[in-house]
């Protein structure tokens, strides 16, 4: 067998020797620099950074490379940067046209410095969670700067109703409130049914069972009816907003909708918008209905109150006021969804680990701005005595 196939069959590691000459140190390479070699190229750089740390020069002679690819020349100009930083001059010589061409290329680039992975400290949670609320006066900032731009954009949608985009309206109609309209009955059918069941039992006590549909319909129709379609809607609707948004940022759609000259926020984000603030209050009431529902069935299962009896007590326990806190919530809590869902789906940057990051994002920061929207509502509310 020849050498050359002797050479193919078992590849020539990375080799190096040193030669010191005054405070010059050469540096002679062989072998093979390629990315097969990685994990002996690695090695050998480290040896080579740390026998050069008494010249004040260093020569890295390539005329023995055989092979050179885009890990070993990347490789080697981190070394050369490296040393250069603690003050050694590293220069390249005997190096074939091919290899010089594409240190050079690497050369254009700027190579990450070297620093070891931080310890943990038990200080780092705070140091994390200081930060986040640093960042809170930024969110609110951009959260005001978009919702301005939105209703720019809707203010123009208004003045020339062409540019409205209906047949968009009525698909997104269909996709958050005729689609979610299962999931959201089902879900607050039980939760009304686990209210009234824990009510019934801690009632029992005091002999005053049947004020259990006081409790849930007060409850339902003020606070829970809008905050459990809300907070469903936003990791529903809202997820599936930032990641639509971010797959096209990522592909560059939104781009190219520019480019055509369409504005993405009246193509993209009023038909959306328009659609959440529609959607939630429908949604919203469908909700109260079930968990009433739920609530009379687990009333009469548990207590024996029959469906009669437990609509004349609600309908004495209950007033038109109560029926329309949670329906003056709804649109509020939906521009909040839409709002941040698409924030976060236009801060996507090209990569599914930021996706995923920002529809993580989306549902965390809804879901916590539609609590505390709620919460405000409630304390405003009282406070007028509505």
């Amino acid at each position: 067998m020849s050498s050359a196939e002797l050479r193919d069959v078992a590849p020539d590691p990375p080799r190096w020797s040193l030669d010191h000459a005054g405070n010059e140190a050469r540096v002679g390479m062989a072998g093979n620099w390629t990315s097969d070699q990685a994990t002996a190229i690695e090695a050998s750089v480290a040896d080579l950074v740390a026998a050069t740390r008494r010249d004040r020069s260093v020569v890295l002679d390539l005329s023995q490379v055989d092979r050179l690819d885009t890990v070993g020349a990347w490789l080697l100009d981190r070394t050369r940067h490296e040393l250069a930083k603690q003050g050694y001059a590293v220069t390249f010589s005997g190096a074939s046209d091919e290899h010089r061409i594409l240190l050079e290329e690497i050369d254009h680039y700027d190579v990450p410095p070297l620093h070891a992975e931080p310890h943990a400290r038990p200080t780092d949670a705070l140091v994390s969670l200081g930060h986040h609320v640093s960042n809170i006066s930024n969110d609110l900032v951009t959260g005001l700067g978009f919702l301005g731009e939105f209703m720019t954009a809707l203010g123009r949608v208004l003045l020339r109703p062409s540019l409205f985009r209906g047949t968009s309206l009525v698909y997104q109609l269909d996709r958050i409130a005729l689609r979610g309209i299962p999931i959201i009955a089902l879900i607050s059918f039980l939760v009304g049914g686990i209210i009234a069941q824990q009510g019934i039992f801690q009632l029992r006590r005091f002999g005053s069972s049947a004020f259990v549909v006081d409790l849930v319909g007060i409850l339902t129709l003020r606070e829970l009816g809008a905050l459990l379609t809300a907070i469903m809607i936003a990791g529903r609707s809202g997820s599936a907003i930032t990641a639509e948004l971010g797959s096209m940022k990522m592909r560059e759609e939104i781009d190219a909708i520019r480019v055509m000259g369409l504005d993405p926020m009246e193509v993209l984000i009023i038909p959306r918008l328009v659609a959440l603030i529609l959607a939630l209050p429908m949604l919203t009431f469908l909700s109260d209905i079930a968990a009433l529902a739920g609530g009379g069935l687990v009333a009469w299962l548990y207590d024996g109150m029959s469906p009669q009896v437990f609509m004349a007590r609600l309908k004495d326990a209950i007033a038109l006021n109560t029926f329309m806190v949670g329906l003056i919530k709804a649109p509020f809590m939906a521009l909040i969804i839409g709002l941040i869902a698409a924030i976060e789906g236009f801060a996507v940057q090209g990569s599914a680990e930021s996706l995923g990051r920002h529809v993580t994002s989306s549902v965390v920061k809804a879901i916590f701005m539609v609590i505390v929207v709620d919460g405000l509502f409630a304390i405003f509310f009282a406070a007028i005595d509505y």
